[in-house]
């Protein structure tokens, strides 16, 4: 079961968003409801606060939460999902806005693949997949696209094809700078790693 989960970032309107499965719920992070138009979906259930959506009114019913409290409004939505049946989570609007709710929403996203979550981060313009040990990754992505592996941990035996510069078993320390910056060839991308944690971004609209 598909959850698209709309967060409070940045969302640009690209045909990569097309190539997205439709999903069976929608749920929207407070402010994060403003992408439903852009992606033309209805929202199922709107959580959070509420105090990142003012002047926004969409047709769906609210859960709304106190501003004091020990989760994100993306994580709140995440728990809707889940207990709604989802098995895959797309989030949308994951890129842009304050720092560290994106990259505690990138993070998140290793640690519900980690519980075994298909999980897909998008702004339309920018993407990404978490990379876990024993779990790899098969991509189709057209040729020219920006492609890195973003180290999260030490890496051991990283592999990497359908890029310009592939690699085979590779280590690769937290946060290097040596899988950035990559590029697709139209193959099928396809990336592994032995142990460690990584994020696959693409730069793809």
């Amino acid at each position: 079961m598909i959850a698209w989960i709309l967060v409070g970032g940045r969302l640009t309107a690209t045909p990569a968003l097309a190539t997205l499965p439709r999903p069976d719920v929608v749920v929207a992070a407070d402010g994060g409801a403003r992408h439903a138009a852009t992606l033309k979906v209805a929202v199922n259930i709107w959580v959070g606060d509420f105090d990142s959506s003012e002047g926004l009114e969409i047709q769906a019913p609210r859960e709304v939460h106190p501003a004091a409290k020990d989760e994100t409004d993306a994580e709140l939505a995440v728990r809707v999902a889940l207990n709604r049946g989802a098995t895959e989570l797309v989030f949308l609007g994951a890129f842009g806005g304050r720092f560290d709710h994106a990259a505690a929403l990138l993070l998140g996203g290793i640690r519900l693949a980690r519980g075994g979550l298909r999980v897909t981060l998008s702004s339309g313009d920018e993407w990404a997949w978490p990379l876990l040990a024993a779990s790899p990754l098969s991509l189709e992505l057209p040729p020219g696209v920006t492609l890195s592996v973003v180290a999260c941990s030490d890496l051991r035996g990283l592999s990497l094809h359908g890029v310009r510069w592939p690699l085979r078993a590779a280590d690769i320390p937290l946060g290097s700078g040596w899988t950035v910056s990559n590029e697709t060839t139209g193959d099928t991308v396809t990336a592994s790693v032995h142990q460690g944690h990584a994020l696959v971004t693409a730069l793809w609209s």
